[in-house]
């Protein structure tokens, strides 16, 4: 008789423990629910064209065909899925133009991530073309760590991995350099 008792036990203890473990799925998947937030942007905007001014004087045009603002998460950015054609003034008026496939717009840091197919030109005839490039709106400094090709009117043209210059390509570091360039040296 003691055997029978104990083959009891330990079958009731496994049916109820089963009994809970499933009765308790569907309140389980109910509190995940609770806790799940979709990751939405906060404002959709299709056919952009921003005009950027600093007292009075438009340093700034941007224009994508579709924007997206994730303003109310933790780290706020603007996202340009379709692309953007940007045109930079700089205080004498002089424009430097930047087209890329895909950009994102860090608000915290000031930073632009440019993506895809990335092309920058000046009026003076220097352009820079990139799979990515950053864009430091705070300091108006690109940069990157790919490849790049920077062909200049006057100079030649340049091959490289690794650059950083200034919005108006008055300064330029460049790394793992190669082609034909004229120089002052």
């Amino acid at each position: 008789m003691i055997q029978l008792k104990n083959i009891r036990i330990p079958t009731l203890v496994t049916a109820l423990a089963v009994t809970l473990f499933f009765g308790c799925e569907s309140n389980f998947k109910d509190v995940q629910k609770i806790n799940y937030s979709e990751f939405v942007p906060a404002s959709d905007a299709d056919t952009v064209d921003v005009k950027y001014t600093d007292s009075g004087r438009i340093t700034g045009v941007l224009k994508s065909p579709k924007m997206l603002d994730y303003a109310t998460v933790a780290f706020p950015f603007t996202d340009f899925p379709k692309g953007i054609d940007v045109t930079l003034y700089d205080k004498k008026g002089k424009r430097t133009f930047i087209v890329a496939n895909y950009a994102v717009s860090y608000k915290q840091t000031g930073i632009i991530d440019l993506q895809g197919n990335v092309r920058i030109s000046s009026e003076a005839g220097q352009k820079l073309e990139t799979e990515q490039l950053f864009f430091d709106q705070k300091n108006e400094w690109f940069y990157t760590e790919r490849k790049f090709k920077l062909t200049d009117n006057t100079k030649g043209v340049s091959y490289g991995q690794g650059i950083d210059f200034s919005k108006d390509f008055k300064i330029i570091n460049s790394q793992r350099v190669s082609g034909e360039l004229e120089t002052k040296e």
